[in-house]
């Protein structure tokens, strides 16, 4: 069997299953995109719909990535000459979808690392007119540095770079600019990566100039993305998905049909990323606030307070938590009881409830496998930054204990019970099998575990401001309700314990 190159993509292969092929004239477009990240997030949906718009006929541009970090494998682009498949799989209005498109948007990756002065040279393009990126929710971080070392350390640190050395190669002028786009699922994250930019300038002394040039001729958008892309399916889905393609491909990735992109936006950036007139589920408005909060506080929310859980009732991908009755009833309920009314937005309530009842959907996606462990990753971040705001205002508003998310805070606290076995790794262990922590936080939760009798976890961390921006045990009975939870999980585990949850529950939100 063949591996998916330009070569194959060009022969397009009656033989292989339905696949939109590239184009030849896809791969002489200029390079008009600098994107930090070779995630699948930004494979299935930016550089997804790039590609989409690309075969219209729209944007007519092409992808540099950077690839800023050390781990994972970027030799895979080069053996595929950047190409990758990307098979949607859902149901799109009451009809399945099930397509399979060779994206060739990426043109080149190159490594942060043993390439940066390439980067350099690319940031002086005058076809260059777009940066993305997605670093993690911790990629949007000040990080005191020389901007001239090769690398910077920081990803603020390597954009600045980046447009410092534009800066200098057009001579200041303003309309060399560039429209920047953060994907991070951070709140405000272009406004926030614009203002850590700016302190960096500053710190390294860039000259006024400069600084004025950077406020006046870039765009930094507030951005929201919305796509399940679980990435590359367990094995004997993917052997399978490579033997109907007829090719092998290393890059190969499942997302959802359903796709959004909000970019927050006037005439110029809508200008600039042309892509929004044909690309699906792309939008360009003034104010994105209501897609952020109702993506962030209900399907991420919903996945950062019901992965632990899950985990621990046994469950290894999302759709098989809601194939769980118990489970997919709290999934359920915490959702539309406890997180829709704690969102920090006036929000219409059949608005939130139909959004809701679209995620549900989402999540029972028989093509997709969207791991809990995956969902987990660097979850205690993810914790204050989705859910801690929604508990604030849910006790701000309701003067009440939110049960939902109680449960769901005791049973992260028990899923980071571990053995620290490196820097943001553990090893913890759930139904006889051990499972690894990926999170900044594990070595804290290491050591709190072992200090600590099992009764005084909970206040320990709930307390902790370092953890949370706020001490959550002055919330009323908050703390006392997590710990009881956390109590029955390892008296009973959690099956039984969700079991005498409904027992006891009565708060139920009707479908």
């Amino acid at each position: 069997m063949n591996t998916l190159t330009k070569a194959l993509a060009l022969a397009a292969p009656a033989a292989a299953a339905k696949v939109a092929w590239p184009t030849p004239a896809l791969f002489d477009l200029p390079e008009k995109v600098l994107q930090f990240g070779t995630g699948v997030l930004l494979r299935g949906l930016p550089d997804f719909m790039i590609d989409e718009a690309n075969r219209q006929g729209v944007f007519n541009g092409r992808v540099v990535v950077v690839k800023s970090t050390d781990g994972g494998d970027a030799t895979a682009f080069e053996r595929q000459d950047g190409l990758y498949t990307v098979c949607v799989r859902g149901v799109d209005d009451g009809k399945p979808v099930d397509e399979n498109v060779v994206c060739a948007s990426i043109s080149r990756v190159l490594s942060a690392k043993s390439q940066w002065a390439e980067v350099l040279e690319f940031a002086k393009s005058p076809d260059l007119q777009v940066v993305i990126s997605n670093t993690t929710e911790v990629g949007i971080q000040l990080v005191n540095e020389d901007i001239h070392l090769a690398p910077p350390q920081s990803f603020p640190g390597k954009l600045l770079a980046v447009l410092h050395a534009r800066f200098e190669a057009f001579k200041g002028d303003v309309n060399c600019g560039l429209v920047i786009v953060p994907t991070e699922l951070i709140p405000d994250n272009g406004r926030k990566l614009e203002a850590i930019v700016l302190e960096l300038a500053h710190r390294n002394d860039l000259g006024s100039e400069f600084i004025d040039w950077l406020e006046a001729a870039n765009h930094f958008c507030n951005t929201l993305v919305d796509r399940i892309v679980p990435g590359r399916p367990e094995p004997a889905v993917y052997a399978q998905l490579q033997q109907d393609l007829g090719y092998q491909d290393e890059l190969l990735t499942v997302a959802e049909a359903y796709s959004l992109w909000a970019i927050e936006g006037g005439e110029r950036v809508r200008e600039v990323l042309s892509f929004h007139s044909v690309a699906a589920g792309v939008v360009i408005k003034p104010d994105i606030t209501l897609f952020r909060e109702l993506k962030l506080r209900l399907l991420n929310g919903t996945h950062t307070l019901s992965y632990a859980l899950a985990h621990l009732m046994g469950c290894t991908t999302v759709r098989e938590g809601l194939e769980n009755e118990n489970l997919a009833r709290f999934i359920h309920n915490l959702m539309l009881a406890d997180l829709l009314p704690g969102i920090p937005l006036t929000v219409d309530e059949k608005v939130g409830q139909r959004f809701g009842m679209q995620v549900l959907d989402r999540f029972r996606n028989p093509f997709l496998e969207h791991r809990w462990l995956a969902i987990a990753m660097q979850g205690t971040a993810k914790m204050q930054m989705r859910n801690v705001p929604t508990l604030l205002h849910y006790y701000q508003q309701h003067k009440a204990i939110p049960h939902y998310m109680a449960l769901g805070f005791a049973a992260y606290l028990l899923f980071m019970r571990n053995t620290a076995s490196a820097p943001g790794v553990g090893q913890g262990e759930a139904n006889g099998e051990s499972y690894t922590i990926q999170d900044d936080r594990a070595g804290y939760f290491a050591e709190l575990w072992t200090r600590l009798a099992p009764q005084d976890v909970a206040a320990a961390a709930l307390r902790n401001t370092a953890l949370w921006g706020h001490d959550l045990t002055r919330l009323p009975g908050f703390a006392d309700k997590v710990n009881q939870y956390l109590e029955q999980l390892l008296e009973e585990g959690a099956p039984a314990t969700l079991t005498a949850f409904f027992t006891k529950k009565t708060v139920v939100v009707n479908s």
